[in-house]
């Protein structure tokens, strides 16, 4: 039966289509769309809501050619219709919700949609986990970004989709979890801002204790509808959990992180108190900023991970830095709600100064601390303002760390040698594929005058070299070029470790303020690469210590014309 409504479903739905394409202004045509939308979704939901999304791109549309012809009141009526196309599909669709909830509000004043081109891969995430896609779901953002709100409208969508569930929103702090729960019922209570109610107008109101900071929706229930609690406080006993259990910035900070005790102690709290809290039915989230690999999201993690018990459980990874992978902010949002490229480099230098860019790469990177891992530290190392020593350099060479793109970079220093120390003006340091790469590598050969390359060879990059002496060739420039295999009984982290005294201590590199975009990524690099725990990529590293083995091989001598003997 449902495929012959179906079929009479698209045959209105085209007819009204072909019939507001030769009247576009006439507003009962757009009305009866939206009608026959609330019966389609009631009926066959998956393909009734793909319909009324692509009703509301013709409505939005329509919106804007009749306030364009001065038609204000069609206009106004297209507009409604949009807010009732998105209320039709928030109790199912996470996304819309968040459009909906806020639609009386002014754009520039919304939380959602100035923020929507990046927060909408975190919220399919979060439709997944609700849908029943996924089991645990791990959303990794910097600071003040929104990640919190994000989640306050989730909770909300999640009550009002299903008021006889138990949630629980967890903390390391009593203060977060009483402005977490506030920020909920803000939401409930305050409908000149928020339309929850009109989104949900079966739900009523039952009783809520801001003492013990919980809330019911339709009826009192011994296990309410949400619940927030610190990690410290009370949960045996007292909570339950078969919706969603939140753990969201479950480490307070650089202390603890730095406290492997209280480390464990946190994750002993979370594995004995807050997780058995969890029914088998509830999904997990976790939220925050990831200080360490054994944080209580990085054990989880692991567990499920490496560990053959959790193979079956169904989880995503979702990590956001400030900067992307070309040192741009990912959380420029629109209407100026958000933080620029600007912003985050002047955090990033800030940190940087104060020889703490472990704590940045934590807090607005993504890469947990594990401080005795870092090899590199920004006061380590020695730096010059771009100012070369006066004269000829002893040696001018480069050695290069090459990649084919997909993610790995393409990485190397161009050296300039002064005695027993080698100054470093520009490097290359791109994701891009060869195409983009060797041209740059032959260009800072000439630029620079270098006389010698050595390029790491291996199965994969075997042709690279061949590609660069082309480009020499192209722009007319000599420059001697020779590969080098990669030593197989040294790991690369054993041999960046071995060679870091040298990266130290015979290497100059340009002061922070002096750097290109390039150079400033390949020092974050640098300064990121760590023993312990795993590397996002070592390229810019692994560069330096083949660079502090090249330059301390003796070069080979010039042939020198001599008499014969006889």
């Amino acid at each position: 039966m449902r495929g012959g409504h179906d079929r009479e479903y698209e045959k209105i739905f085209s007819d009204l289509k072909t019939d507001i394409e030769f009247s576009p202004m006439n507003r009962e045509l757009y009305r009866e769309m939206m009608s026959a939308l609330h019966y389609w979704v009631e009926d066959d939901r998956e393909t009734g809501l793909a319909r009324n999304t692509e009703a509301r791109e013709i409505f939005v549309q329509s919106m804007a050619a009749a306030a364009a012809a001065g038609r204000i009141q069609l206009a106004e009526d297209l507009r409604l219709l949009t807010y009732e196309s998105l209320k039709l599909a928030a109790p199912y669709r996470f996304d819309e919700y968040c459009q909906a909830l806020e639609f009386n509000r002014p754009v520039e004043k919304r939380f959602y949609l100035p923020r929507r081109r990046t927060l909408l891969p975190l919220i399919e995430a979060l439709q997944a986990l609700a849908d029943n896609e996924l089991d645990e779901l791990f959303l990794n953002l910097p600071p003040r970004v929104g990640k919190t709100t994000m989640i306050v409208f989730f909770v909300t969508w999640i009550i009002g989709r299903d008021s006889e569930g138990s949630n629980l929103y967890c903390s390391y702090s009593d203060v977060i979890t009483r402005a977490f729960y506030n920020a909920v019922i803000e939401i409930l209570d305050d409908q000149f801002t928020y339309t929850w109610r009109e989104i949900f107008p079966e739900r009523k109101m039952g009783n809520r204790f801001a003492d013990t900071e919980t809330l019911n929706i339709d009826r009192n229930k011994h296990y309410p509808s949400l619940t927030c609690r610190s990690l410290f406080g009370t949960l045996n006993g007292a909570c339950d959990c078969d919706s969603v259990l939140i753990a969201d910035d479950t480490i307070e900070g650089i202390e603890t992180a730095l406290n492997k005790d209280r480390l464990i102690a946190t994750w002993s709290k979370v594995d004995n108190n807050l997780l058995p809290r969890a029914k088998m039915s509830a999904k997990l989230l976790w939220v925050g900023t990831r200080w360490s690999i054994i944080d209580p999201p990085g054990l989880r993690m692991d567990l499920l991970q490496n560990s053959e018990e959790y193979k079956d459980r169904r989880y995503r990874i979702i990590s956001v830095p400030a900067l992307d992978e070309n040192d741009e902010s990912n959380f420029d949002y629109a209407y100026g709600v958000g933080f620029d490229t600007g912003y985050f480099r002047e955090r990033r230098a800030s940190f940087e100064r104060n020889n703490d860019i472990a704590s940045w790469n934590a807090q607005y990177q993504n890469m947990p601390i594990e401080r005795e891992g870092t090899v590199f530290e920004p006061g380590d190392l020695q730096y010059f303002d771009g100012t070369l020593p006066d004269g000829e350099p002893d040696r001018a060479f480069m050695v290069v760390d090459p990649s084919f793109g997909g993610g790995d970079y393409c990485a190397g220093p161009v050296c300039l040698q002064y005695g027993d120390v080698a100054y470093i003006p520009a490097v290359v340091y791109t994701s891009e594929n060869k195409r983009i790469s060797q041209p740059m590598i032959a260009q800072l050969c000439a630029r620079y005058g270098l006389t010698s390359l050595q390029i790491e060879a291996n199965a994969a990059t075997e042709s690279f070299a061949d590609g660069v002496r082309e480009e020499l060739d192209r722009i007319g420039y000599h420059c001697v070029i020779r590969t080098k295999n990669a030593p197989n009984s040294t790991s690369k982290n054993q041999r960046i470790f071995d060679k870091a005294p040298d990266v130290r201590e015979h290497f100059i590199y340009l002061q922070d303020g002096k750097r290109p975009k390039e150079y400033q990524m390949f020092m974050q690099n640098m300064f990121s690469f760590k023993l312990v725990g795993k590397n996002k990529n070592d390229d810019a590293p692994d560069a330096m210590a083949q660079a502090a083995d090249y330059m301390f091989v003796k070069p080979f001598e010039k042939p020198k014309a001599v008499r014969r003997p006889f």
